[in-house]
Parts: structure tokens; C-alpha cells; sequence
């Protein structure tokens, strides 16, 4: 069975950039969100097996959510997506309890590399 993924991304196009390497590499992307808050609704409603999560979000960036995601779920496998030049943000994220993290503009080879290496 495919694992199971949540895409948190303000910007649309990133959410599908994202949504389409996932999809072309066999993941099952089950759900999106577009903030923080959604994304919590997401991942109880879902209970994905990974979440890809934004930094930058309007009504809850993406570190505030992944402590919160942490909160419900300890187990949580949470990778971050940042632009380039957001470095303290990123140790922010992986003190919080993020697996890993990946860079805008996304590699196609580097997203599978991360969430593989989350997963196992």
C-alpha cells in the first residue's frame, strides 16, 4: 500500500509541484491544506503517514502547527519546505520535531530522497 501524504503549502502551485512528484513516484497523496490550521484538521481527519509542511503560511505558519501535530500525534513524520535564506526557521523546525527539510525550488530527487528517508 502506498504511503499515505499531506500537503500543507500556502501557494497552490507548490501544493501541485509537489502533489505531482509524489504522485509520479507511487505516494498516495490524500489530502492538502493551504494553512496551519488546516493542516491540523487535515492530519486528525486523515491521520496521514507524512505531512509536507510549508514555514511561511498566513493564520499559522508552519512550525506552530508542526508543535501542535507533535502535540496530537508524537509520532508524526513531518518533513519542512522552506524558501532559500530561512536557515534559523528550519532549526526552529527540526528542533520541533521535523524529520527533515526541503528546498524551494523543489528537486524531484531530493523530495523522494527525504520522504524515503522519513518513512523508513
Amino acid at each position: 500500500m502506498a504511503n499515505r501524504i499531506l500537503i500543507v503549502d500556502d501557494a497552490a502551485f507548490m501544493r501541485m509541484m509537489i502533489k505531482d512528484i509524489l504522485m509520479k513516484s507511487g505516494y498516495d497523496v490524500v489530502g492538502e491544506a493551504q494553512d496551519g490550521v488546516q493542516a491540523i484538521e487535515k492530519y486528525k481527519e486523515l491521520t496521514p503517514d507524512l505531512v509536507t509542511m510549508d514555514i511561511t503560511m498566513p493564520e499559522m505558519d508552519g512550525i506552530s502547527a508542526l508543535k501542535q501535530i507533535k502535540n496530537i500525534d508524537a509520532d508524526a513524520k513531518v518533513i519542512m519546505c522552506s524558501a532559500m535564506g530561512q536557515q534559523a526557521m528550519v532549526i526552529d523546525a527540526i528542533q520541533a520535531g521535523a524529520k527533515d527539510f526541503i528546498v524551494k525550488p523543489f528537486q524531484a530527487d531530493r523530495v523522494i530522497e527525504a520522504i524515503q528517508k522519513a518513512l523508513d
